[in-house]
Parts: structure tokens; C-alpha cells; sequence
């Protein structure tokens, strides 16, 4: 019976919180998909979530909390998310079956910011290394 539910396993590795289950690692996709989509058609009444990026889901062993990872999460966004989080939360308890449908959170990636940080690094140590070779020790 598929009344439009998701089901697909990725087969992603795991860096959230929740264990490292196939059945973990299925929900956090399959909800990431959710949220997405609907942060999608949300997007089009709602300019705020345009830039909106879901780049993972993590929840927790219980199951009753959900943190939405997003790529960068400005304040306006912020605010948006806030007030359509349990308008999103009835959206994912129609899609996808589960005992309980758990609370979203939403969170900005670390991951993006680490990203940005070590990029900003490079690219510093690429434009002050730019003057020559850097010596070695060895002469």
C-alpha cells in the first residue's frame, strides 16, 4: 500500500546524533526528503524559505525529536521555520509512518560553517603564500 509514503534507503554514512542503524539512517533521509519538498512549496508563499537548504536530519534514538540541519540559517529564516514548524510537523506525520512524528528542531549545519572557516583559511594562505616558494627547513 503506498499512499505516497517514502521509502528508500541511501546507504549515506552517518554524522548526526542517532545511531548509525539502517532503520535510523532511512528515517533521517525519508524526513529530509519530507521537510525539503514541502520547505519547497512552502518557499513559493513564503520568500524567506527560498534559500532555504536541508542538508541532513538527525534524530534523536527515541525518535521524538528531529534536528533539521540547514546550510545556512539567516534570522529571517529563522523566524519563517519557527512559525511553520508545526505546520511542517503535520506535514511529515501524513507522509511518513511512524509511531510518534517527532519535533523538529532547526539547526544551522556546522558542518557548512567549518566548510566556510577552512575555506577562508585557504584561501588567506594561498593569497599571502602568492610572493614565492615557501622555504623548507632543509635549506
Amino acid at each position: 500500500m503506498s499512499s505516497g509514503r517514502h521509502r528508500r534507503s541511501t546507504g549515506r554514512g552517518h554524522e548526526g546524533g542517532s545511531p548509525a542503524y539502517p532503520r535510523a539512517l532511512r528515517v533521517n533521509e525519508v524526513l529530509r526528503q519530507v521537510v525539503a519538498e514541502e520547505l519547497e512549496r512552502l518557499a513559493d508563499a513564503d520568500e524567506r524559505l527560498r534559500m532555504v537548504t536541508i542538508t541532513e536530519v538527525s534524530t534523536a534514538p527515541d525518535l521524538t525529536v528531529a534536528t533539521v540541519f540547514v546550510a545556512s540559517l539567516e534570522v529571517d529564516a529563522e523566524e519563517a521555520l519557527a512559525e511553520r514548524r508545526a505546520q511542517l510537523q503535520r506535514h511529515v506525520g501524513r507522509e511518513v509512518r511512524l509511531k510518534r512524528t517527532p519535533r523538529l528542531r532547526f539547526e544551522a549545519d556546522p558542518a557548512v560553517e567549518a566548510g566556510a572557516r577552512v575555506e577562508a583559511v585557504l584561501r588567506r594562505l594561498d593569497r599571502d603564500g602568492s610572493d614565492g616558494p615557501t622555504p623548507t627547513p632543509d635549506g
